[in-house]
């Protein structure tokens, strides 16, 4: 274990390895796998040779590249099955975070404030607002999208997300 937080750094690769070969519940697959289409091999298993690197070590090379190229065909089937994991792992957790959402239906007419985002020219720092208009709702377009104007009509062509506009209560 290092101690201090200055050597961090040294750590930092051993922390990625386990990462990249643990396998993650979500793919059900290790990302190593997905990479390189074949699972790693520890370090301590170079040194001190598993049945595996034993193996591989007693047959031909022409026999190894003919096995290596089976394995790199294969890969595309693992990243296939990936994609089915990542789709069935959506799947189980989209009803979980349904329940949590609260849905916001606005109706053309309505009154909303719209939020200003971080990399906009109006968020001039750490007491800017963080609101803007009122402005109102013009159209509602699908999948949450907005077109709003400004309470005058002058200015139009604004298009705000639901999740980035909040009703206005006068």
């Amino acid at each position: 274990m290092v101690q201090g937080t200055r050597q961090w750094h040294e750590k930092l690769p051993f922390a990625l390895l386990g990462y990249r070969t643990t396998v993650h519940t979500s793919i059900g697959a290790t990302y190593y796998l997905l990479v390189y289409g074949t699972e790693v091999v520890i370090p301590a298993e170079v040194k001190i040779p598993s049945l595996l690197i034993i193996v591989e070590a007693e047959i031909e090379d022409t026999e190894w590249v003919k096995t290596r190229l089976e394995q790199l065909a294969l890969i595309d089937e693992k990243r296939l099955m990936t994609v089915c994991f990542g789709q069935l792992y959506h799947q189980r957790m989209s009803p979980v975070y349904i329940k949590k959402v609260n849905p916001r239906n606005f109706e053309v007419g309505q009154l909303v404030l719209k939020r200003i985002l971080p990399h906009q020219e109006e968020a001039k720092g750490k007491f800017a607002q963080n609101w803007q208009g009122p402005y109102l709702i013009k159209e509602v377009l699908s999948k949450g999208a907005l077109h709003l104007t400004d309470v005058e009509g002058k200015i139009t062509g604004i298009i705000g997300n639901a999740d980035s506009v909040k009703r206005y209560y006068i």
